[in-house]
C-alpha cells in the first residue's frame, strides 16, 4: 500500500517547450526530421529507439523496442529476423504503430500504418554494414524461439564463424520492413498536463491534413 501511495504521488510538469498549428511544419516528414534532428543533438542514450506495436490477424498485440535504420517520405524501416513473432505477425496482420518517446525533449510521436518487406537487395546493403559479430549473431539466433542455455547460443555463433571466417551473407529469414505511414501524432509536453497534440491524416487528395486533439 505504501509504496501503490508513492507511486500515486510521482508526477512532474512538462515545461521544455510548447507546439502549435503556427509552427508545424504541414508535411508530417518534414516535422518528424525536425524533431529527430533535435533529439540527436540532445544526445540521448538510444536516440532511434522506437515501440513496435504490432497484432496477429486476431488482434492480439505485443509491443517491443527496436532501432530506427531509415526514414525518408517512403516510410520508416527497421530489421528483424522474419521468423520472429513480429515477423510472424506482420506478415498475418500488417496493420501496425510506431512510438518514439524522447523524455528530456518531454515529446513522443505516434505513426499508424501497414508495413511491408523491403528487397532483398536493400537488406543485404544494411546488412553488409553490420559489425562482423552482430552478422554471425543474426545467424545463429532463432529469434523469440525457446533457448535451453546461454551457452547453446555461444556455441552456434562460434560454428557459424568456422564457416564464415571473412564474409559472412545475408540470411534468407532476415531482412527489413517498412512502415508506410497514414497518421501521425505529434506529442510536446505541457505543464498541467494541458499537452500539445497535433495529428495528421491523409485526405481524399492525398493531402496531409492536421488537427490539434485534445490532452
Amino acid at each position: 500500500m505504501q509504496l501503490f501511495e508513492s507511486l500515486s504521488n510521482l508526477r512532474r510538469d512538462y515545461t521544455k517547450g510548447s507546439f502549435s498549428e503556427k509552427t508545424a511544419k504541414e508535411n508530417p516528414f518534414e516535422q518528424f526530421k525536425l524533431w529527430f534532428e533535435e533529439v540527436l543533438a540532445a544526445e540521448m542514450l538510444e536516440p532511434t529507439a522506437f515501440v513496435l506495436s504490432t497484432s496477429t490477424k486476431d488482434g492480439k498485440p505485443s509491443s517491443r523496442v527496436l532501432l530506427l535504420k531509415q526514414f525518408d517520405e517512403k516510410g520508416f524501416v527497421f530489421y528483424t529476423n522474419y521468423d520472429s513473432r513480429k515477423g510472424k505477425e506482420i506478415e498475418e496482420n500488417p496493420n501496425a504503430a510506431i512510438l518514439f518517446f524522447w523524455d528530456k525533449l518531454e515529446r513522443q510521436i505516434r505513426i499508424e500504418g501497414k508495413i511491408e518487406k523491403i528487397s532483398e537487395v536493400e537488406s543485404d546493403k544494411y546488412f553488409q554494414t553490420r559489425p562482423y559479430t552482430s552478422k554471425l549473431g543474426t545467424w545463429a539466433s532463432e529469434q523469440s524461439s525457446p533457448l535451453s542455455s546461454r551457452f547453446k547460443l555461444i556455441r552456434q555463433v562460434a560454428q557459424f564463424m568456422a564457416k564464415y571466417p571473412v564474409n559472412v551473407p545475408l540470411p534468407p529469414n532476415w531482412g527489413g520492413y517498412r512502415l508506410i505511414p497514414d497518421v501521425f501524432e505529434f506529442w510536446q509536453g505541457r505543464e498541467s498536463r494541458l499537452h500539445d497534440r497535433l495529428q495528421y491524416n491523409k485526405n481524399e487528395n492525398g493531402k496531409w491534413v492536421i488537427t490539434r486533439l485534445y490532452p
